[in-house]
């Protein structure tokens, strides 16, 4: 799991830091230490600690700016608003937001005569296949046989939540499914969508000597990746 949001609830921990956090993000606006400092009640010294932390935790960002129209003689304060980072923790990881992505384009780009899950299917390869060959490209592992291409494939795949596990040198287990709970209520669609989006993958890496296949446990991801036999 990334560290990034991690250090971002950590940060939030803190009630003063959450305060002026929400404070921020309300004004819409650029907002200076004093005025950071006189919403949670404290001194301006402490106020820029706590508004420096939470910037470090990338969930503001500061310049230094005159605020309104007036212009002050003296130095140009430092203001912050928000990063517009979002902040997700889910354990094991969940990855929603491609499942929309893959549902939303299968919606926008249905073809004439496909069934909306025929489109679904063709969308989350394509998906796939675009991250498959973004890897290839920024690494360029070169002719892949079947070990080294489930090694560079677990990589891929932990990125997007799938948690990979090497059963034996030609087997991954994926230990995670990131598109649960919804796999539960669907599986068969959801299970659908998995094989085809990390068929895809292998497409773009040109791994051709392994195969995503559909093999259900309890409490696993649906797909595992294979040698082709």
């Amino acid at each position: 799991m990334s560290e990034g949001p991690i250090r971002a609830l950590a940060a939030l921990d803190d009630e003063l830091r959450r305060s002026m956090y929400a404070f921020i993000r309300q004004a819409r606006r650029p907002v200076t230490r004093d005025e950071a400092a006189a919403s949670a009640g404290i001194s301006r010294k402490l106020a820029a600690f706590h508004l420096d932390k939470l910037v470090a935790a990338g969930l503001l960002r500061a310049r230094y700016e005159f605020v309104g129209e007036r212009r002050g003689a003296g130095r140009t304060p430092k203001v912050y608003e928000p990063s517009g980072a979002e902040v997700r923790v889910s354990i094991p990881p969940r990855h929603h937001d491609l499942l929309a992505d893959i549902l939303l384009g299968a919606v926008l780009d249905e073809g004439e005569h496909e069934t909306a899950r025929d489109a679904a299917l063709r969308v989350a390869r394509e998906r796939g296949r675009a991250v498959g060959t973004a890897e290839r490209e920024r690494t360029r592992p070169g002719r892949l046989g079947a070990e080294r291409a489930l090694t560079v494939a677990a990589e891929v795949v932990e990125r997007h939540g799938f948690e990979p596990s090497r059963e034996s040198p030609v087997c991954v287990r994926l230990r995670n499914c990131p598109f649960h709970p919804l796999a539960a209520r669907e599986p068969a669609v959801v299970c659908g969508i998995n094989q085809s989006f990390l068929g895809g993958l292998l497409d773009g890496l040109d791994a051709t000597s392994v195969e995503a296949a559909l093999e259900p446990r309890a409490g696993e991801c649906c797909v595992e990746l294979r040698a082709r036999s």
